[in-house]
C-alpha cells in the first residue's frame, strides 16, 4: 500500500477539501517516485541537494566577489574578504558535510557548525551559511531528538557569533531575533515532516497488521469449515456404511435359509443408501455458491428424525428404545442437529461394537436450560466389557465433544452396567448474553 494510499484511506480522506484536489493527488505521486527512487539510490538526492545549495548560494558570492568589478555594487556591511581558495575552502565545509546529513546528521551538523563558526569568527559572510539551517533541519528529522537540544545551544551560541559581528550595523536583538526565527523555522519543518512520517508508517504498520489479521481469519474460517464438513461426512458416511454393511451381511447369512429376509435387508440397503447420497448431496449442496441456481434440498435433520433413524438401526438387528421428554420441538434447529448427530454417532458405534444382538436405549431429557443425550447399550451377549474411554477415542468421539463444545456442553463415554457401553452429553440451551463473541 502506498503513502498517497494511506493518506486517502485515512480517517481525514473526504473532510479535507485539498485531499482530493488533482494537484494535490498529482503531487503525492511525484514524492512517491522521488521517496522510491531515493530508496533505491540515496546518495543521487544527497548530491542534488549539495549541487542545489551550491548553485543557488554559492556560485553568486563567487561571481560578486571575484567575477566583476569591486564597485559594481555597494553594500551596507563591510565583511573581509578572502582570495578565492579560502572561500572554496569556507564553502566545500559548508556544503560537502550535507552529503551525509541523513546516515550522520549530528556529525554532518557538528561540522558545519565549526566552519561556520570560524568563518563568522574572521568577518567573512558568505550566502552558503544556509546549509548550516539544512543541517539543522536533517538533524531534527534524521538524528536524535535528545542531541536537539545540544545542536540548538550551539545555534544560539553561533547566533550571538553573528550579532556580535553585525552589531555596529544592525541591532543586537534584531540580528538575534532573526537569527531564531530561521532556527526555529528550520526545527519546526524537521519536526513537522518527522511526525507526519512516523503516523505514515503507523498506517502502513497497521494496514500490515490489518491484512495479516484478515489473512488468519480466514485461514481460520477455512479450517473451522473444514473440520465441520469432516464431521459431517463422517457422521453421514460412517453412519449409513455401518448401517449397511450389517444388513448386508444379515441379508448374506439368510438368502439361503430365507430368502425373503435376504430381499428384505436387499430394500433396507437400497433405502439407506438412497437417504446416505440425499444427505451428501444436502451437505455438499450448501457449499455452493449461492448466486448459483440448484437443487432444492431438505432440511437438515432434527429431533423429530429420531424416529426414522431408530427405525434404521432396529431393521439392521439391535433392539433400540427411545424415549423423549420436554418441549423438544421448540429447540434452535442446531441444537435439533447437534443432538441427532450424536445420538447418530453414539448408535454407528453401537453396531459397530456390540453387533446386532445388543439392546440401546436412547433417552433425551429438556430441563432447566439443558437439554441431556443419553445412549446406552447392553454390548453383546456373553462379551467382555468393552476397553475404557483412553482407547475408545477417535474422530466419532473427538467430533460429539466438539459439537456439544458450540454449545457449551459437555460429552462423556464410558462403560456402562455389565459389558454396555454409555455415551451421555449435556447441552446449554441458555442464550449466550454476548451473542457468542469473546
Amino acid at each position: 500500500m502506498s503513502d498517497h494510499d494511506i493518506i486517502a484511506a485515512g480517517p481525514a480522506a473526504g473532510t479535507d477539501p485539498l485531499s482530493g484536489h488533482p494537484v494535490i493527488a498529482r503531487l503525492a505521486r511525484i514524492g512517491q517516485r522521488v521517496r522510491q527512487a531515493d530508496r533505491a539510490h540515496p546518495w543521487v538526492l544527497d548530491t542534488a541537494v549539495v549541487a542545489a545549495v551550491f548553485l543557488l548560494f554559492c556560485v553568486p558570492d563567487l561571481i560578486h566577489f571575484h567575477g566583476g568589478s569591486e564597485g559594481a555594487r555597494e553594500h551596507r556591511f563591510t565583511f573581509t574578504r578572502l582570495p578565492l581558495p579560502a572561500t572554496l575552502a569556507l564553502q566545500a565545509g559548508l556544503l560537502l558535510p550535507l552529503l551525509w546529513r541523513r546516515r550522520r546528521p549530528t556529525a554532518a551538523f557538528a561540522v558545519i557548525m565549526a566552519v561556520f563558526v570560524l568563518q563568522w569568527s574572521l568577518g567573512v559572510a558568505l550566502r552558503a551559511d544556509v546549509a548550516l539551517l539544512v543541517a539543522l533541519y536533517s538533524l531534527t528529522l534524521h538524528g536524535s531528538l535528545r542531541r536537539l537540544a545540544w545542536a540548538c545551544g550551539a545555534m544560539a551560541g553561533a547566533a550571538a557569533v553573528v550579532a556580535a559581528e553585525l552589531s555596529g550595523e544592525v541591532p543586537v536583538g534584531d540580528a538575534l531575533f532573526f537569527l531564531c526565527a530561521a532556527t526555529t523555522a528550520a526545527v519546526a519543518l524537521g519536526i513537522a515532516v518527522r511526525i507526519r512520517r512516523a503516523q505514515l508508517a503507523g498506517l502502513r504498520e497497521r494496514a500490515a497488521r490489518l491484512e495479516i489479521e484478515r489473512d488468519q481469519r480466514s485461514r481460520l474460517a477455512t479450517a473451522t469449515e473444514r473440520a465441520r464438513v469432516a464431521r459431517e461426512m463422517h457422521d453421514i458416511i460412517g453412519h449409513n456404511l455401518s448401517v449397511i454393511v450389517t444388513l448386508a451381511d444379515g441379508g448374506a447369512y439368510a438368502a439361503e435359509a430365507a430368502p425373503e429376509r435376504g430381499r428384505e435387508a436387499l430394500l433396507l440397503i437400497g433405502e439407506t443408501s438412497r437417504q446416505a447420497l440425499g444427505e451428501l448431496r444436502r451437505m455438499l449442496g450448501v457449499l455452493r455458491d449461492q448466486n448459483e441456481q440448484g437443487p432444492a434440498f431438505t432440511p437438515q435433520p432434527g429431533i423429530a428424525d429420531l424416529d426414522g433413524l431408530c427405525a434404521r438401526i432396529r431393521a439392521a438387528g439391535p433392539e433400540v428404545t427411545y424415549t423423549a421428554a420436554g418441549d423438544l420441538d421448540r429447540l434452535d434447529r442446531g441444537v435439533q442437529l447437534m443432538a441427532y448427530r450424536i445420538v447418530q454417532e453414539a448408535l454407528t458405534n453401537t453396531l459397530k461394537h456390540a453387533g446386532p444382538d445388543t439392546r440401546t436405549h436412547v433417552t433425551l431429557l429438556a430441563d432447566a436450560g439443558r437439554l441431556r443425550v443419553r445412549v446406552q447399550d447392553s454390548g453383546p451377549p456373553g462379551a467382555p466389557a468393552r476397553p475404557g474411554p483412553a482407547t475408545e477415542e477417535g474422530h466419532g468421539l473427538a467430533g460429539m465433544r466438539e459439537r456439544a463444545a458450540l454449545y457449551g456442553g459437555t460429552v462423556t463415554a464410558g462403560p456402562g452396567p455389565g459389558a454396555g457401553w454409555t455415551v451421555e452429553a449435556v447441552l446449554d440451551l441458555t442464550p449466550d448474553p454476548t451473542g457468542g463473541l469473546t
